[in-house]
Order: structure tokens, then C-alpha cells, then sequence
């Protein structure tokens, strides 16, 4: 037994050397303050598993409290997404985060990402946001951006108020899109698409100004979207692939240390947000259609959603709708260099061709 306690002992030591290592890391200076707005809804899993321990608390411990990041969601600073890379721009805040679909009206490079029904699993849409990581920023380089991470949310699927079995039940339906190429998506398929603030989403649905909705199984959740709707195509047709934006200037102007600190905790941000994304897809559909033994993260609805689940044939349909509509689409409003980043970066992914028409 002494042995064991000798050997704990030994151990707590040796974690206690190497903390205190990691902060020495960062040299005693001057604080720094650092504005940051990030998510959706403050309840989101994304905010409060991620954001709040490893971007507003964990940066904080690892450099011994020289920084810190005050950290507020989208509601809590009358935020809507669209001017996120204003504000980043600006420099009225350091760090923020946004949906790339939400603010390619900026940078229509940033839509190609994640374009809706390109990427049918989430690990192909990490792949993509990997190697489009440089192209995003050499665009965003022009506006004093740079991209310092990326992540997903949960699979971004149909909340609606009517019966929806299948995509061909979307024909004229007014449906709110989360973007560009959703829009382009639901039009190709007989829809009408209609652009709304995400927070004017529930009313909307409540009283029938729209048929549907589309976000993440996990997100619907948060902001009780099935309170207002009864059926859950948990097909996603994409996962609002997301991004960490900074200001440049300040980006570069960071004592040296002090930047390689958020790097690092950038880097720990990205990979948490994507495991994340994975279970909060399946977590949130249980939730949203009652099956309390796998929901763990999000809010266990009173009234199930009917689940509706995708038909075998759906890849190949989707994959059409792409190549008709959503690809040449964003092209038309990105410009042809969209068209070769999509031939040269993606592509060789997705393995779905572009040709012009």
C-alpha cells in the first residue's frame, strides 16, 4: 500500500512539474482581452462542451491567466450571422464564429464547402473543410481575415409541420433555407425556399408562414423546433460546416507565444467540435423522436417527431439535384475560379464532376 501511495504520489508530481511547464510556456506579461462570439444559442452542446471549457476557460489556464477571452453567444449580442466577418473585419471583435453558407454573401468561396447535398457523411464534409482551409484564406486574406479552425454542427435535416417521407413530398412547400445552395436544393426539388433569421424560425413554423425547416438534428433541438413541427427527415443534407474567424491584424500583432497558445487551442477547439458533431447528430434525433436511452446531450421532446428516414435511392437523387442545380448555381454567384477550386480541390473528394453548361 505504501508503494502505491508513493507511486500516486510520484505521479500528482509529475503532472503538477509538467502544468506548471506548460505554463511557463507563456512568458509573464501584460493581460490581454479578447472579444469572442460564437454560437447560435447559448444552450447549444457546442457552446457549452467546447466553447465555454476549451476557448474561454482553457486559454485563460494555459497562460496563466494573461488572457481573457469574454466569450457571449449570437442571441446575447444581437447577432443574426450574416455580418459576422464584418465584425470580424472591423475589429469590434477579435475571435467569431458563423455557418460558412451563413456569411458567403461576403466570401461566396466559403459556400463551396459545404454546399447542400455534396457531402452525405461527415467524414467527407471534414475533408473537404480540410483542404479548402488555404483557398478560403487566401480570400479572406484580401478582407484582414484569416480562418483558424473549422467544425460541424449536428447533420443539418427537414423539421416539419406536414408529413415529409421523402424528398419528392418537398413539391411545394415553403421551406426556410440556411443558405445559398439549400435554396438552390429546394427549388430543384419543387420547393419554395424562404429566407429567414434563424431566431424567426419557431414563430414561422408556429403559425405556418412555413412548411419546414432545415437545421442540425441537435440545433432543431436546442431552439424547440419540435415543439412547432411533427416530422424529422433525418436524411442531412449537409452539416452547416462552420468557422473560427479572427482579425488578422490582431491575429499578427500577438505576442508570439500568446498566438502560438490559441493555435494550439484552436487546434484542441476544431477536433472536439468535430467528435461533437458526430454524436450530437444521433443524440439529437433521438431526442427530437423519443427514444430516451441514447439522448444524452440535448432535451428529450414530451411529443415525439415521427421520424422519417431516407429511401435507399436518395444518394443518387441528390447527387443529380448537385450536378443540375446546386453546383452551377454557386458557380454562378462565386465566378469561374469557383469552377476550377471545385474541379482541382473538391472533386477529388466528393467525386462528383462539374461540367459547364
Amino acid at each position: 500500500m505504501k508503494r502505491s501511495l508513493s507511486s500516486l504520489a510520484s505521479v500528482a508530481v509529475a503532472a503538477a512539474l509538467l502544468a506548471g511547464a506548460a505554463a511557463a510556456q507563456v512568458p509573464a506579461g501584460p493581460k490581454l482581452a479578447v472579444q469572442a462570439i460564437t454560437q447560435v444559442a447559448p444552450n447549444l452542446p457546442q457552446y457549452t462542451k467546447v466553447d465555454q471549457p476549451l476557448l474561454r476557460d482553457g486559454i485563460a489556464k494555459a497562460t496563466g491567466g494573461r488572457v481573457e477571452v469574454t466569450l457571449s453567444s449570437w442571441p446575447e449580442r444581437n447577432v443574426n450571422g450574416p455580418e459576422v466577418l464584418r465584425l470580424v473585419r472591423s475589429g469590434q471583435v477579435d475571435i467569431a464564429a458563423a455557418p460558412l453558407t451563413t456569411v458567403s454573401g461576403d466570401v461566396p468561396m466559403l459556400d463551396g464547402v459545404d454546399l447542400a447535398g455534396m457531402n452525405a457523411d461527415i467524414a467527407q464534409a471534414r475533408k473537404v473543410a480540410d483542404a479548402m482551409v488555404p483557398v478560403a484564406n487566401k480570400e479572406l486574406q484580401r478582407l484582414g481575415i484569416r480562418l483558424v479552425a473549422t467544425y460541424p454542427f449536428s447533420g443539418q435535416m427537414l423539421f416539419c409541420r406536414k408529413p415529409v417521407a421523402s424528398l419528392a413530398d418537398l413539391k411545394g412547400l415553403k421551406v426556410r433555407t440556411n443558405g445559398p445552395s439549400a435554396s438552390d436544393l429546394i427549388k430543384s426539388l419543387g420547393g419554395q425556399p424562404v429566407s429567414l433569421a434563424f431566431g424567426e424560425v419557431y414563430t414561422a413554423l408556429e403559425r405556418g408562414t412555413v412548411d419546414c425547416g432545415i437545421t442540425g438534428a441537435g440545433s432543431g433541438n436546442g431552439v424547440k423546433w419540435p415543439e412547432v413541427t411533427t416530422h424529422l427527415y433525418t436524411l442531412p443534407l449537409s452539416w452547416s460546416t462552420s468557422g473560427y474567424f479572427v482579425n488578422l491584424a490582431w491575429w499578427n500583432k500577438l505576442d508570439p507565444a500568446i498566438r502560438a497558445q490559441f493555435e494550439k487551442t484552436m487546434g484542441e477547439v476544431q477536433e472536439a467540435q468535430w467528435k461533437l458533431g458526430v454524436e450530437a447528430t444521433n443524440d439529437g434525433i433521438a431526442c427530437n423522436v423519443g427514444r430516451a436511452a441514447d439522448c444524452k446531450l440535448h432535451t428529450l421532446m414530451k411529443k415525439p417527431m415521427v421520424e422519417a428516414k431516407a429511401e435507399a435511392s436518395v444518394g443518387a437523387s441528390l447527387q443529380k439535384h448537385l450536378a443540375d442545380d446546386v453546383l452551377p448555381g454557386w458557380i454562378k454567384r462565386c465566378g469561374e475560379r469557383c469552377a476550377a477550386v471545385y474541379s482541382e480541390v473538391i472533386a477529388p473528394i466528393t467525386g462528383i464532376k462539374y461540367a459547364a453548361k
